[in-house]
């Protein structure tokens, strides 16, 4: 006897989730790359009309084909970023720096709960920092630098314990340096460091990068922020005093 008809919808509708995954994912990059300009075709294999995005040039997926990496640093790309980013909820990396990219962080990127590493250094985003960032409790690197960022450090950063490598040099941002949680070892002048088990190091070069071989606790930089008024005084002043 024929199986009944529910029975076979219902079959038919479980091979299809692998697929339902992959075009949500999909549906958002396609979203990120109508929104850049990409004169040497860097995204020419995102194809809408494929299964998945894991087939797609710079992206990387786990085994169960969903995004863990989107790798567009250093490719010449403009235009802005967008909120469907924030659906991809797998994504552990996310490089887009040294581009050329304009408008603001969108506050979605706080939902990426998986995401290890926000590469967005020398680009020219603008607007504040989103304090939705600080729901990113898997987050190892946050580079910011180089960029026309604008207001305070959000003080839900401190909340992220797994924060290793903070730069946010060569902006606009104002107000005070956070001091608990992973800012806790900030020398007072501003400078990046290597914090290390027995002494604070001094890095000279702005673009050393945390390699995972040195004993480093933390590596800060804040400098070339005019109006950043250097570490709070908890309990003392507000830390966003004259900070807009």
């Amino acid at each position: 006897m024929a199986a009944p008809i529910w029975l076979w919808a219902f079959s038919v509708a479980l091979t299809l989730v692998p697929s339902v995954f992959g075009n949500s994912e999909g549906d958002a990059l396609y979203t990120l790359r109508k929104s850049l300009t990409d004169p040497d075709n860097i995204l020419q294999s995102w194809d809408p009309n494929l299964v998945n995005p894991c087939t797609w040039f710079h992206i990387t997926c786990n085994q169960n084909n969903r995004v863990t990496r989107v790798d567009l640093g250093n490719s010449n790309l403009s235009g802005h970023l967008v909120p469907e980013l924030g659906k991809l909820e797998h994504l552990q990396y996310l490089e887009l720096y040294k581009n050329d990219i304009q408008g603001t962080i969108p506050t979605e990127l706080g939902n990426l709960k998986s995401l290890i590493s926000l590469d967005l250094y020398n680009n020219n985003i603008s607007g504040t920092i989103p304090p939705s960032l600080g729901k990113l409790k898997s987050l190892v690197f946050l580079r910011l630098n180089d960029n026309k960022l604008t207001g305070p450090i959000p003080r839900e950063l401190v909340g992220i314990s797994s924060l290793k490598v903070v730069d946010v040099s060569n902006n606009d941002l104002c107000g005070t340096i956070p001091t608990s949680g992973p800012f806790e070892h900030i020398p007072l002048n501003k400078n990046i460091f290597c914090v290390s088990t027995s002494s604070l190091l001094e890095l000279a070069l702005m673009e050393a990068q945390f390699d995972g071989l040195c004993h480093c606790a933390c590596l800060i930089g804040f400098e070339k922020n005019p109006r950043l008024e250097g570490p709070e005084l908890l309990g003392l002043a507000s830390y966003d005093t004259n900070c807009s």
